[in-house]
């Protein structure tokens, strides 16, 4: 068990979190949510000491060890994959290498002896003799390869030292796993096999992330951050924001009875206990949610961005986009080659390959960024785009602007103030933060200046690769709704399962030899035996 008493964090002036106080218990995963800035990786910190709070403390269930996912990726380089996998086992790894170290003497004493023994005692118990077949489990589970398994850490990419790091904390079955953005990077696959993993995990874990489906998955609890307090709430995340949303309906609806009240809180909980009982959610495993005291539910101060597309200058006519054996290489390596494919009117296309510099190699061309291509592609007379790139920092380059000028040299037409700032507004950017220079801008403020100018442009044909990128959960909502709702043509990639899911009404993934396109969703997509079968072919 973790227990955190009168915990406060202060930067100066500024508070973090102020008299908090929780408890974390066996066999739950909680998921760590806030805007931006409130400090959730910064609450995994202080629980793994990395961190000191400004007061309260934090303790321990005697004897417990944790594990925590680390961030520096360049710590490990010197040792090989194996190896690093099992120093995520401190005491194990320690003893193995105390008693090797033993046996490598050349004057071994008989107080070495005894001193071996007990380590071999210690090791046998620790189940060491399968420490190495263990770490080499963990890491094919996790998609690395068994030849890697010797290599030097900074011999691999970085896809695969995020997947070594990762079994690294989960290796040795810690008692407290700490997990800061685990999925950044992995793949579909190996998202699905760390799902399916901490949905059966026993102990306690903490996860902070941005990908909705992942905390639905695992999730049996929110810590949310909010009002520089920390709040535990039963359920996973969809049932965190749909039970606040509902709270904050009610708040507002001051003309319904209490009892009326009540009774909407109890059916939503019957019905999402329902739903979730029939999935394989840790949720249900749980069954919290039939526990749940009605005082939990309460609205949240979260404020959400306003992402919306369909105010487009022109229709689109029938002739939307053709794609005609389009193909690009990088370096002398082909990342795709012989994409075909016509986009219907109202199409919303998930693109995917396995190489994301496939995907914005894609874009770039289709956006007129990159003209080194084969093949050739033709935009309908009437198609307006406005696009996302993976990269923006060219539209940021070398200016020295407010927001309000940066966004009215994107503006065709009204030059007005109180035009621009309607868009800015849009993207919670009010009141004197319009005049915040351009060169000051975090990962996050940039790609909400970003949806700003795509809505002023007033396209009838949006391109979006990675647009969750920087975003907090309050604009992911907001985007995700805004490209439900969109009228127009959309292709877009993402890692955002929830996302995809929710929005494709099509798949292509463009491969090194060829198209795979097909009219359904992704779920189907990822689990269809026949596109799997196809998918393989296609990267072998």
């Amino acid at each position: 068990m973790i227990s955190v008493s009168n915990l406060s964090l202060r930067y100066g002036k500024r508070t973090l979190f102020e008299d908090v106080n929780l408890k974390f218990t066996q066999g739950n995963c909680y998921g760590v949510i806030g805007a931006n800035g409130a400090g959730k990786s910064t609450f995994l910190k202080i629980l793994s000491g990395e961190v000191s709070q400004t007061s309260g403390s934090v303790s321990f269930t005697p004897g417990e060890r944790m594990a925590v996912l680390k961030q520096n990726h360049y710590e490990f380089d010197d040792f090989s994959v194996i190896e690093t996998v099992m120093m995520g086992h401190k005491e194990l790894y320690e003893i193995m290498k105390e008693k090797d170290a033993i046996y490598m003497k050349e004057d071994f004493s008989e107080k070495d002896g005894e001193r071996a023994g007990e380590l071999e005692n210690l090791f046998a118990e620790m189940d060491g003799w399968n420490m190495e077949s263990n770490a080499a489990t963990m890491l094919s589970n996790l998609g690395i390869k068994e030849s890697d398994h010797y290599k030097l850490l900074k011999e691999l990419d970085g896809n695969q030292k995020v997947r070594v790091l990762l079994a690294q904390a989960l290796f040795g079955n810690p008692d407290i796993l700490l997990l800061d953005e685990p999925t950044n990077d992995l793949d579909i696959d190996t998202i699905a096999w760390l799902e399916n993993f901490l949905a059966d995990y026993q102990n306690i874990v903490l996860v902070v992330s941005h990908d909705r489906h992942f905390l639905d998955a695992v999730c049996t609890h929110i810590v949310d951050i909010d009002f520089s307090k920390m709040t535990i709430f039963t359920g996973n995340y969809t049932f965190w924001y749909e039970s606040s949303q509902l709270a904050l309906k009610q708040r507002s609806d001051q003309n319904k009875k209490l009892e009326e009240k009540v009774k909407e809180l109890q059916e939503f909980i019957r019905r999402f206990s329902a739903n979730a009982s029939k999935s394989k959610q840790a949720t249900s495993r749980k069954k919290a949610l039939d526990k749940i005291d009605l005082n939990e539910i309460k609205p949240s101060s979260r404020k959400y961005p306003a992402i919306i597309f369909n105010n487009q200058g022109r229709e689109a006519g029938d002739q939307i986009l053709q794609v005609e054996n389009l193909g690009a290489s990088l370096n002398g390596e082909v990342l795709f080659d012989k994409v075909t494919f016509m986009v219907n009117k109202g199409d919303k296309i998930a693109i995917l390959s396995q190489n994301s510099l496939a995907t914005t190699a894609f874009y770039n061309i289709l956006a007129g960024r990159d003209t080194d291509f084969r093949g050739e592609f033709k935009w309908g007379v009437t198609i307006q785009i406005a696009d996302i790139p993976n990269d923006n920092s060219a539209y940021f380059a070398g200016k020295d602007l407010n927001l309000v000028d940066w966004l009215r040299e994107y503006s065709d037409s009204d030059k007005d103030e109180q035009f621009i700032r309607s868009f800015l507004g849009r993207m919670l950017f009010s009141g004197e933060e319009v005049l915040k220079n351009t060169k000051v801008l975090s990962g996050g403020e940039k790609m909400r200046c970003m949806f700003s100018q795509m809505m002023l442009k007033q396209a009838n044909v949006l391109l979006l690769d990675e647009p969750t990128n920087h975003l907090d959960l309050e604009s992911i909502t907001a985007l995700n709704n805004g490209m439900q709702d969109f009228r127009g043509s959309l292709l877009f990639t993402s890692r955002d399962h929830a996302l995809t899911e929710s929005v494709a009404n099509r798949i292509i993934e463009i491969t090194p030899k060829g198209t795979i396109d097909k009219l359904m969703s992704y779920d189907e997509y990822i689990t269809n035996p026949d596109v799997l079968r196809q998918r393989e072919e296609m990267y072998r």
